[in-house]
């Protein structure tokens, strides 16, 4: 069965062909820049790559283009795209109304669109994705994946905020959890590695969005971001968690609208604010060079995400394993280094010559005497669509 997976970003579209059951890819890629003079596009397949720059104005164009690589004669790897049986679709932002994997119907649609607002900088290009993929894959099944579901065993005590209770009954307000997709990729891999009846676990998910998981037995008890995509950790562009009476202030005495506050907390803010870069290559540069609002900047990082590691040790009441992952828990050592330095108390004890490494698998990166063992996993968010996809079509 060939499954199409597609993650649509505010500017940008990742896909992967894959077959399954094997999980074999058959083809890859990424859009970038959509809506810029310069976009990119990137396409790799069995002994072939390309990339090329273009115009490429909105998500239709840019799927319209990356159709026309897996259709193109010489390098394709179909002929038609009927041979796709399913298009399995990223969404972030689930709310109540989905607990798992679903076909997408119209109802379906109208519910993700519901959750614009909560989602404003994901859910949108979301179903943007939807919508084209409905048009160019007419024979294939239409899946969302939600980044949410994973999170649906955090219990109330958790998930629910101190507000009027009306909120929650009425609004639905409440924590909800994101990058799902990737907390459940990883945390099976570790359980799997671990070899254990029971787990403890963190993972942490650093990229452009960071956000850390208490995982116990391979369920999500407790999330770093919450009602949206906001909260928690120091982002790329996100300021994490704040004072909430900082918005009214910005709006009742300095003289901001909501709608700009709510700019510069999601676009201005975390290490673009802190830096004037949101590319952590660029602080790590920076700081190691003596940039001391880079250095400040990455202990700010740091700190709040050993925080959350002293907070979620005391929820589950242990740990086993730290896992690091996405692109900058995958590949900054530096900052592996930072949050992991001065956390023996709590068993763990980072190997400076194992933590060096880019890992292309689950590598362990602790010392022999560490209690708690510290991964490096890379995540797959693709492969665990095509995965959730190909079980539902199997179930019905």
């Amino acid at each position: 069965m060939k499954i199409l997976v597609l993650n649509s970003g505010s500017s940008s579209l990742k896909y992967q062909l894959f077959n399954m059951p094997e999980e074999t890819v058959i083809c890859s890629g990424i859009v970038e820049k959509i809506g810029l003079d310069n976009a990119e596009i990137h396409y790799k397949s069995d002994g072939f790559s390309v990339s090329n720059e273009k115009q490429i104005p909105d998500h239709k164009v840019a799927l319209d283009l990356v159709v026309e690589l897996l259709l193109d004669s010489k390098n394709g790897v179909i002929k038609s795209t009927d041979e796709i049986n399913a298009v399995g679709h990223r969404v972030v932002h689930g709310g109540c109304a989905f607990s798992d994997t679903s076909f997408i119907t119209p109802t379906v649609k109208e519910k993700i669109k519901d959750l614009f607002s909560l989602a404003p900088l994901h859910n949108p290009p979301n179903y943007e994705g939807i919508v084209v993929a409905e048009k160019l894959f007419k024979k294939a099944h239409q899946i969302a994946v939600f980044d949410t579901a994973f999170h649906q065993s955090i219990p109330e005590k958790v998930y629910k905020y101190a507000i009027p209770n009306k909120f929650l009954e009425e609004d639905k307000i409440r924590l909800y959890g994101f990058h799902g997709t990737s907390h459940k990729y990883v945390s099976e891999k570790a359980i799997e590695f671990l070899n254990k009846k029971n787990s403890k676990i963190i993972s942490i998910h650093l990229g452009g969005g960071c956000s850390i998981t208490a995982i116990d037995n391979g369920k999500s008890v407790d999330h770093s971001l919450g009602f949206s995509p906001a909260s928690g950790l120091v982002m790329g562009t996100r300021s994490g968690d704040i004072d909430h009476s900082l918005i009214f202030h910005l709006i009742d005495n300095l003289g901001y609208t909501s709608s700009e506050v709510n700019d510069i907390l999601l676009k201005q803010s975390g290490m673009l604010g802190l830096t004037g870069y949101s590319d952590s290559r660029m602080v790590e540069d920076c700081a190691v060079n003596g940039n001391k609002e880079c250095m400040l900047a990455l202990e700010i990082i740091v700190y709040r995400i050993k925080k959350y590691i002293g907070s979620y040790c005391a929820a589950l009441n242990g740990l086993d394993a730290i896992i690091f992952t996405a692109g900058i828990g995958e590949n900054s050592s530096l900052l592996r280094k930072m949050i992991c330095d001065k956390l023996d108390f709590l068993g763990i004890q980072l190997d400076p010559i194992k933590n060096d490494i880019r890992a292309k698998t689950l590598t362990e990166i602790q010392t022999s005497e560490s209690n708690v063992k510290i991964l490096v996993i890379p995540t797959n968010e693709e492969i665990e669509i095509a995965k959730q996809s190909f079980n539902l079509i199997q179930e019905n």
